[in-house]
């Protein structure tokens, strides 16, 4: 009988892969597999919940190429996915040269691959290993950053990206458990040293900041950091709903928006409407600030004939008889 780790973690994908299989009978799924525990008790998971469901399981490992045994440390983890019964089990090498710090252009590189796999192996999903302590590390991390309700949301356990479906199935699930089920089945863990590196925020939460609030506040702080990431998530995409709504009700037929009919929204509606717009209009989501969105809502809320605003994009907005308008500089 399988240990009481192998079976939380079974527990965990059950549930999305009973989805999968009723959407798409006898169809593949993708883990993505770094050799981490936590990803390798997934993929071990998926392996087995998935053959009663009639799904394949291949396994996909990025190479980014940044250590000096990155390489080796991908065909070994895609021989263990090959030992589980992961069929494809493949490798796949990355350039990471992109901007907005190494972390970003290894999770951008990253996620390409990822997208390009599921294609071409035709997968209705990709399978991310990501668990409740790293849900907690992101709302620690949205709180730093001041960045809103969406932030503090942190990873959703599903996703569409680029027409790929993202699956993150443990974030109930303790990063202690992953290592467990790894240990009661045997496998080899790969633990990766950039974990380990202080000049990674993610890596300062991780041992540093969420042991000390554990510490002071207690055990059961992780669970309640990625119990607020859940319900702020509901709020935040009724937010978005709404918004949605509200920004066709608002716009007339030439793209511009009616002033006088967003003031009547509350500013957290107000505010997503007139980001969404800017985005639309050819803004550049990742280099719209909180201070752009604020300089828009001041155009609908506090007019006093203020000229246009510049936005990354290029665009700019500007207010006339009573309608905002957005357009590229």
């Amino acid at each position: 009988m399988a240990d009481a780790a192998v079976l939380e973690v079974r527990r965990a994908v059950r549930a999305p892969l009973r989805a999968v299989a009723a959407a798409a009978p006898d169809s593949t799924v993708l883990v993505a597999l770094s050799g981490g525990a936590d990803s390798l008790a997934l993929l071990a998971a998926t392996v087995a919940e998935g053959r009663g469901l009639g799904l394949r399981t291949g396994s996909v490992t990025i190479d980014h190429a940044l250590q000096r045994d990155a390489t080796a440390v991908a065909a070994d983890a895609a021989a263990i996915a090959t030992t589980l019964g992961a069929e494809p089990a493949e490798v796949v090498r990355v350039e990471v040269d992109g901007g907005g710090g190494p972390e970003a252009a290894a999770r951008d590189a990253r996620y390409a691959a990822l997208c390009s796999a599921a294609r071409r192996h035709g997968a209705q999903a990709v399978l991310l290993g990501h668990t409740r302590d790293d849900q907690a590390e992101s709302v620690l991390l949205g709180l730093a950053r001041g960045s809103g309700a969406r932030s503090l949301s942190g990873m959703s356990p599903a996703r569409e990206l680029d027409g790929v479906t993202y699956l993150r199935p443990l974030l109930g699930v303790a990063r202690a458990t992953t290592r467990a089920a790894c240990d009661q089945l045997g496998l080899a863990v790969w633990d990766d040293p950039h974990n380990l590196e202080a000049a990674y925020a993610r890596s300062r939460v991780r041992h540093e900041l969420l042991p000390e609030v554990t510490r002071v506040l207690g055990p059961g702080a992780v669970d309640a950091l990625a119990r607020s990431a859940s319900l702020l998530r509901d709020d935040a995409d009724a937010l978005d709903t709404w918004a949605a709504e509200g920004l066709a009700a608002v716009r007339g037929s030439d793209g511009s928006l009616d002033a006088t009919l967003l003031r009547t929204y509350p500013t957290a509606v107000r505010t997503r409407i007139l980001k969404r717009a800017a985005i639309e209009s050819g803004a550049r989501p990742g280099s719209l600030t909180a201070s752009h969105v604020q300089q828009l809502d001041a155009l609908v809320d506090r007019w006093h004939g203020q000229g246009e605003i510049a936005l990354p994009g290029p665009v700019a907005a500007e207010r006339s008889c009573g309608r905002l308008t957005f357009r590229g500089r």
